[in-house]
Parts: C-alpha cells; structure tokens; sequence
C-alpha cells in the first residue's frame, strides 16, 4: 500500500524501561541495529500497527506497555535503489511513518523475539535515549534523529532522590562509575532468513 508520492505507512516504536533507555533490537544476520518498525496494513490506524509490530518483533501485547507520545505527522525516508526489489523500483520510494513512544510496565522477561516465524531481530539490548546514530543504516539516520527529538519532551522524569542533583551539584565519582559494567546484550539463536521481498522492515 503506496502513497501517491511512492511511501508506503509504516510506524516505528521507541520503548522505554524505566530509566529512560530504550529497546535496542540487532536485525537478524546483519550487523545493523534499529528500532522495532512495520508497515501499515490496509484498513489498521497507526496505533493499531504498533500494537500488531510490537507483538511479532519484540513479542509484547498491550496490556505490557503505556504510550507516552507519538509524533504529530509522517517522518519519511527514502531507500536507495540497491535496496529496493527491481520489480518495485519505480513506484516504491522509501517509508512514511508514525513513531510512538511508549513505556515497558513489565517486565524484560515477558519480551520475546520469536513471537512469530519470521523474526526481525536476532539480539537486543537497552541502550541510552540518544542511541549512537553511526550504528543505524545510513537512509534511516535522519528520521531517527527527527523522532528521538520531538519525542524527548515526552520523556517521565526520573526522580532521584539525590540531593547533589537537585542542587546542580554533581556527587563525587566512584570508582565503579569510572569503570560501567558492560551493557547487557540478548541474544537468540539463528534461524531461517525472513522473506526477502519483506519491504516492512527497509
């Protein structure tokens, strides 16, 4: 389902855990990684979408989340030829999408990457709000950036219970601050490629 401009509705989804960091998802067999993303099917709002690609790629239903924001009107990107099926070459462009952002309420157990057979991801992790860029696909950058910054007002405040920070001040560093443990990466195991002339996830 195009647009008369060639962009296909799609939504993309930015989970928060409770500290703010966000769903980080590997795309399978690549060394990519991304939002969780879909398209639209005929006759689904925006919302209804993310519901339905929140399941199938990162295995959670409703009931384990809270939408927090979502942005005002389509971001689009465009996808390079080499990227794009010959036969669709010509009349598909790239994604126009709705994001949401929405808050995790269970727990990192109650995620699943195999929800379904044709899986997105293959590993995941939480990262910082401000994911590094320079890690997602190039034709994609903007739009993230676009979408990580209309929805960072959205964003809960963490309370701290720190009087250093209330009063500006920052507390002295520790040494276990000066060393972070390394960011914990889920991982799952191979299986079959998804269907290559899947453009939901390009």
């Amino acid at each position: 389902m195009l647009d008369r401009e060639g962009f296909r509705p799609n939504v993309g989804i930015i989970l928060l855990n409770h500290r703010n960091e966000v769903f980080w998802g590997k795309r399978i067999r690549t060394h990519s990684w991304q939002f969780p993303q879909g398209g639209i099917k005929y006759g689904e709002t925006p919302e209804q979408a993310m519901f339905r690609e929140l399941h199938e790629e990162v295995g959670l239903i409703p009931e384990y989340v809270r939408i927090i924001g979502r942005t005002r009107d389509w971001l689009r990107y465009e996808v390079p030829d080499h990227f794009i099926r010959r036969d669709a070459r010509g009349h598909y462009r790239g994604q126009k999408q709705i994001w949401f952002l929405l808050q995790l309420t269970a727990r990192d157990c109650d995620m699943n990457l195999r929800a379904t057979d044709h899986p997105e991801f293959d590993a995941w992790r939480w990262n910082d709000y401000w994911v590094p860029l320079e890690s997602v696909i190039e034709f994609k950058r903007g739009v993230y950036e676009m979408a990580l910054t209309e929805l960072a007002r959205y964003l809960p405040r963490l309370n701290h219970h720190n009087r250093f920070l209330r009063s500006g001040m920052r507390p002295a560093m520790r040494n276990e601050d000066a060393h972070p443990p390394p960011v914990a990466q889920h991982t799952v195991e191979p299986v079959a490629d998804k269907d290559p002339t899947d453009l939901s996830g390009v």
